[in-house]
């Protein structure tokens, strides 16, 4: 049974990098999956996308944010989550749900339920069979930014560091709420070492749901 797989974790986490370095290791050894990300991932929630995290767009209201994020989701979800899942195809998620818990709900301070409210009417209750967090402080997170000249850096990475503390504060809350889902990484670690535990943590998950 193919199963829903997302990656999270605060600004600089490197999660972006590992996922596609476990995907790589995961298609030669002939594991269906498909990448995808978010927001994004289909052609109409690119296009929401480029609205959300573009650095010119100062006035976009916080609620408004969150509603796109949301229905970016809901696009997303139809035309590509679950038709792979259905095809038997396991799907690789840069972000998706917890992210708008994290940034809209604790970040932005609208409140962790009231962003699941509207994800929850988005999906459908949708949420990821397994979600790996990719911890570290969002000082060690936004001093890799800094120095990563090739990085897309968008509106969000902008932010004041006490938006990133509470972002990451809040992923730290929901992995308590959703123990079964959750796995956190030390994303400190040097990339090999993140990357081979990320790895270990999906074959195990995928040997599970066999």
């Amino acid at each position: 049974m193919a199963i829903f797989i997302t990656f999270e974790g605060p600004e600089g986490s490197g999660k972006t990098s590992v996922l596609k370095e476990v995907a790589k290791r995961l298609q030669n050894e002939g594991v269906p999956i498909v990448l995808t990300r978010e927001p994004g991932g289909t052609p109409i929630a690119e296009k929401i996308r480029h609205v959300i995290l573009d650095r010119d767009e100062t006035a976009l209201d916080p609620r408004a944010e969150a509603l796109l994020f949301a229905a970016s989701r809901r696009q997303h979800l139809v035309e590509l989550i679950w038709p792979s899942l259905e095809q038997g195809i396991n799907v690789l998620c840069d972000r998706f749900i917890d992210s708008s818990m994290a940034y809209q709900g604790g970040g932005r301070h609208l409140g962790v339920d009231e962003i699941l409210t509207i994800n929850t009417f988005a999906t459908e209750g949708r949420l990821p069979d397994l979600t790996l967090l990719f911890d570290l402080s969002p000082e060690v997170g936004l001093a890799r930014i800094a120095k990563n000249k090739n990085r897309e850096v968008n509106r969000l990475d902008l932010e004041e560091l006490n938006f990133h503390r509470q972002v990451r504060q809040t992923y730290l809350e929901l992995a308590q709420r959703w123990p079964h889902r959750y796995e956190i990484i030390n994303a400190e670690k040097s990339f090999l070492e993140v990357c081979e535990c990320a790895y270990q943590i999906i074959i195990r998950h995928l040997k599970d749901n066999s």
